[in-house]
């Protein structure tokens, strides 16, 4: 990503760090307003209470702007998970809450619903790529996870970037599809589940 900002002697560091977070959090609260599509940098600028110049001083454009923010949800996702785990867990133990932690995340922060509605209705082609990187981001996080409990005898060797990739399909399978014709699973029953139908195959 390309900064055209250049800092200089003329503004503080401080006042410079202070207009990139106004304008960042100005952007991600017309994003959640009005979607990908119908924000425009005017609007940014107005809720920023800048001139729109200022904001072409951080950023090129709007996929730029945009592109930042998205990099901030992931990490913050990723704090998140982060945040549940305690020491002396199991593997099966950390997925589960990782898995939790991020889909929990996913579906209630208020960006990400406004703009999973737009790309199920629009289709807008950057909120497209928005909800495959953030899918993408989820399934690397996760395979670092069975990486580590392959590299500690936890779990048979496996190939780790697949395995990611089953636990997180499986998982939004069991959070979401399954709630569509059936009662919701709880935290605990979606936990069973795992364990009878897939770590127990992985474990040794």
């Amino acid at each position: 990503m390309t900064i055209l900002f250049i800092w200089s002697n003329t503004i503080s560091w401080g006042d410079y760090v202070d207009r990139k977070r106004l304008i960042l959090e100005a952007a991600t609260k017309s994003f959640t307003l009005f979607g990908y599509k119908a924000t425009t940098m005017d609007q940014v600028a107005k809720i920023a209470n800048v001139g729109k110049g200022t904001i072409y001083t951080f950023y090129k454009n709007k996929e730029e702007l945009f592109q930042e923010i998205v990099q901030s949800v992931i990490q913050e996702m990723k704090i998140k998970a982060e945040g549940t785990l305690t020491n002396n867990e199991t593997f099966q133990e950390r997925v589960h809450k990782v898995l939790y932690e991020l889909l929990h995340y996913r579906t209630h922060h208020q960006l990400l619903i406004k703009l999973s509605q737009e790309e199920t209705e629009m289709r807008t082609p950057a909120v497209k790529e928005m909800v495959k990187e953030i899918e993408t981001a989820i399934i690397s996080y996760v395979e670092e996870k069975v990486k580590v409990a392959i590299e500690d005898k936890e779990i048979e060797p496996c190939n780790p970037k697949l395995t990611a990739f089953l636990l997180l399909k499986i998982y939004v399978s069991l959070v979401f599809d399954w709630e569509q014709q059936n009662d919701p699973l709880s935290k605990e029953e979606i936990a069973q589940v795992l364990e009878m139908y897939l770590f127990k195959g992985l474990s040794t």
